[in-house]
């Protein structure tokens, strides 16, 4: 710890002490002097794709997840990076972030990109090669109580992922011991309420437009039929 320097009789710092108080200063910043959050925590970093990028294809390309993860993707978490830089939330893990920038004005450009990422992050979760299919026992039969069969359920994700105006996302998730089915708009997020996300489906262009240009029901036909992983659902319901 470095002692403040001292000021002359006349209150300003001779040469000397302002000598002294720049090494005392360059001392500090070589020793990790600056407080955690200047000297920024580990940042947000981008995870790796849990599959490799063909892997998906001829459903969705290598070309798109190659945009769509690599560009997209890592965009929104070196914007988070640069916009929590220097900040209490650079200390803080990317569901906390979400969390705690939810529903504030102020700070609206930090939620988007945070809650770009971890929708990112859970939808690359939420798709497997040769996914689809039956689902779990266990998911199957909460799909029965919910929804009446699997097949109604599947219907109420095509509904809501196709009926998403603009960009989005569609999601099933669990609210107590129901699954139901919810869109959101943008980035917004089931993160940040008392419902448990189990998959989700993104309907922003992006994930779609190189594959299929403007058939968004197709792609999502696609996903559901031979991409949706409901064994990460079945993980996430508990």
């Amino acid at each position: 710890m470095h002692s403040t320097p001292t000021t002359s009789p006349h209150g300003t710092l001779t040469r000397r002490e302002l000598l002294l108080a720049s090494a005392a200063g360059a001392a500090a910043l070589t020793l990790g002097g600056l407080p955690a959050t200047a000297r920024g925590a580990a940042p947000v970093v981008l995870p790796p794709l849990p599959w490799a990028e063909g892997a998906l294809a001829p459903v969705i390309s290598a070309n798109t997840i190659s945009f769509h993860y690599g560009k997209h993707h890592q965009g929104y978490v070196t914007n988070l990076n640069k916009l929590t830089a220097g900040t209490p939330l650079a200390d803080q893990e990317l569901a906390q972030i979400v969390r705690a920038t939810a529903g504030k004005a102020e700070q609206a450009a930090i939620f988007n990109n945070a809650a770009q990422a971890w929708n990112h992050t859970f939808y690359w979760q939420s798709l497997k090669p040769g996914g689809g299919g039956e689902p779990p026992a266990a998911l199957k039969a909460k799909m029965e109580a919910s929804f009446g069969s699997v097949a109604a359920c599947r219907e109420e994700l095509s509904k809501a992922a196709t009926s998403q105006f603009g960009s989005g996302w569609a999601w099933l998730v669990a609210d107590g011991d129901a699954l139901k089915v919810v869109k959101t708009g943008n980035a917004e997020t089931p993160l940040t309420g008392a419902m448990r996300p189990l998959v989700t489906i993104d309907v922003w262009e992006h994930a779609y437009y190189l594959d299929y240009q403007n058939r968004r029901a197709d792609y999502v036909a696609a996903v559901l039929d031979k991409l949706i992983n409901w064994e990460f659902a079945l993980q996430n319901l508990g």
